[in-house]
């Protein structure tokens, strides 16, 4: 029996493989993808065996790991039910399916795992959140689960009425992030610089501010502080930003994004 059935192989899934290649062998995973020639171009690029139905995937290993869409669940859940055993794991990294209603979906007996990882997972450095019973996995089996999202990131176990608030400042949140960066850039080619420099030196600032947020454990406020010299550029900076409702738009973004995650039930 192999290690890891991946359902669905979109673009978070690859992020992920990139990372459980690393502590899973190829020859241990098994994947499956509705579109024929997608699948068949991914099994040859990436030599991992594609099996033919969602049923022979799951089947074929212990860990299933559902990487496809919420709208699509009950009809997976569906063609892999009579394939799940009491030795099978699920894995889901959909938004706002919760737990139970896989469970449901899986006859009622599956035991299930719930994640949200982020497509920063690509370069091994995904932020995941993830909820589970830990009773109900021997301790092998915990460290495998944990073993499958460490080897792309930091991983943090939350309590599953928190997850969907793990998609507004995780799972989606790189979106925001971009869209920062790109208005970053702009004002840098605004006045300026070229496009490529602008990119690069906006993207290097938010890296490095964000390691500076996670290495030092200072609060990201002290952090701004001593950016903030007074009466100088920074200072008016950020009185510009709140001025225009930067943290005001960063906290609606959440707002919709958790609204969202909450109807996808």
């Amino acid at each position: 029996m192999k290690q890891i059935a991946w359902i669905g192989m979109g673009n978070m899934a690859t992020a992920m493989l990139k990372g459980v290649e690393t502590v899973f062998k190829k020859e241990d995973m098994i994947f499956s993808r509705k579109d024929a020639a997608k699948r068949a171009a991914f099994a040859k690029e990436m030599g991992i065996e594609a099996a033919v139905d969602n049923f022979s995937c799951a089947k074929a290993a212990k860990y299933v790991i559902l990487a496809v869409k919420p709208q699509f669940f009950p009809e997976v859940l569906e063609e892999i039910r009579p394939a799940i055993t009491s030795e099978h794991i699920v894995i889901s990294i959909a938004a706002g399916v919760d737990r139970e209603t896989i469970r449901k979906g899986l006859g009622g007996q599956a035991r299930v795992v719930r994640a949200m990882p982020n497509t920063p997972a690509l370069l091994g450095e995904g932020m995941t959140g993830i909820c589970y019973q830990e009773e109900e996995f021997s301790l092998e089996e915990v460290q495998r689960i944990e073993a499958i999202f460490f080897s792309f990131g930091r991983v943090k176990k939350v309590e599953e009425s928190l997850m969907n608030t793990v998609i507004c400042i995780s799972g989606s949140a790189p979106a925001y992030v971009y869209l920062f960066i790109e208005a970053l850039a702009d004002s840098g080619v605004k006045y300026g610089l070229s496009r490529e420099t602008a990119y690069e030196m906006a993207a290097q600032t938010v890296l490095g501010a964000a390691k500076m947020v996670l290495e030092t454990k200072e609060h990201p406020g002290v952090l701004k502080d001593r950016v903030c010299s007074p009466g100088g550029t920074t200072i008016a900076g950020v009185a510009a930003c709140e001025e225009y409702g930067l943290r005001n738009a960063v906290l609606k973004a959440s707002d919709a994004c958790y609204e969202k995650a909450n109807q996808l039930k």
